[in-house]
């Protein structure tokens, strides 16, 4: 069993501290990413990784995402495990070709003998008043790719876990960052127990009740969970699921969650147009269709492009949003 400690801090620092424990743990890991060196990233993530680690460990790119994909699949071939970091969700895109063609497929397309251990971190989502293609949720775009690990952590411990998680995963694995809630402090306990850690790709109940299940994943979780504070003033029970891994999914979780309580909502930030949320609602009606009291209702972004920041409250699933919807489905 590892040494634990517990200590408070914000998830951009449990991030920089996954970071760091797993690079102590084993010298093939890698960092790559514009910026990620000398300035420690946009969000200051790998601050002081460079420093300590030196430049051949945490290394400075060129501003060509394809580039740094492609050079991180050929490393992952030559036995280390490479950690990309994307400034931006939709810089991402430049990158897609390598991820989805090659990154996704080699282990399939070698029948089982390769394995491509490599992790792209991607802060992802709005609500920090950003401009043009900085405030995107491309999960779902990811996620319709076999071959593809796609996770989102919600809290500073979540964050620290599952990146380390994720760096010792044979498979590749998209690490989306709720940067909205890079701030949000919590309790982390700085090393994962040998064998003791809870599955990656497994959903978790944060709040239970018994009116409505509430699902969300990355930043949309803590409005979930306000919805159900709300709720709990007006005398009804909302339980709250938090996804944590977009795929695989852990819909056995969720199934057992809305057996209990008849009735689902899925928050996403993306938009509820072939979202996340889509393939969640069809799945659980095909699972629980004797069980549901009222269909499944999604809550999310427009299909629309991203606003200028000045809008963005107007686009994302708020409080207000959530709550709606809930009431909506608890009217049936």
């Amino acid at each position: 069993m590892a040494t634990t400690e517990t200590r408070t801090m914000p998830m951009a620092k449990a991030l920089n501290t996954s970071l760091r424990h797993a690079m102590e743990a084993d010298p093939k890991v890698l960092i790559m990413g514009e910026d990620v060196g000398k300035l420690g990233g946009v969000f200051r993530i790998t601050d002081g990784l460079q420093k300590d680690f030196g430049e051949e460990r945490v290394i400075d790119t060129p501003l060509a995402e394809s580039g740094i994909i492609g050079t991180a699949i050929g490393l992952a071939l030559r036995g280390y495990r490479p950690v990309c970091e994307i400034q931006f969700d939709g810089f991402v895109f430049p990158a897609y070709d390598q991820i989805v063609t090659q990154l996704a497929k080699m282990h399939a397309r070698a029948l089982g003998t390769v394995k491509l251990p490599v992790v792209i971190r991607i802060p992802y989502a709005g609500g920090i008043g950003a401009v043009e293609h900085h405030s995107e949720s491309p999960e779902a775009l990811f996620a319709h790719v076999a071959g593809l690990k796609i996770v989102t952590p919600s809290t500073p411990d979540d964050a620290y876990r599952m990146l380390r998680q994720s760096i010792d995963c044979d498979d590749p694995v998209i690490f989306f960052e709720p940067k909205s809630r890079y701030w949000d402090k919590g309790e982390v306990t700085t090393e994962v127990p040998d064998g003791d850690a809870e599955p990656l790709h497994r959903a978790r109940v944060l709040r239970e009740g018994t009116d409505l299940t509430l699902a969300a994943y990355g930043p949309t979780v803590r409005t979930a969970l306000r919805a159900a504070e709300a709720m709990a003033e007006e005398n009804r029970s909302v339980e709250v699921v938090d996804l944590r891994s977009i795929s695989p999914m852990d819909f056995d979780t969720l199934q057992a969650s809305v057996e209990r309580t008849g009735r689902l909502v899925v928050v996403h930030e993306a938009p509820v147009f072939f979202g996340a949320g889509a393939e969640i609602a069809a799945r659980i009606t095909e699972r629980c269709f004797y069980h549901l009291e009222a269909p499944v209702l999604r809550v999310g972004g427009f299909h629309a492009p991203y606003p200028p920041a000045r809008l963005e409250e107007e686009y994302l699933p708020g409080l207000d949003r959530v709550l709606d919807g809930i009431d909506r489905v608890l009217a049936f």
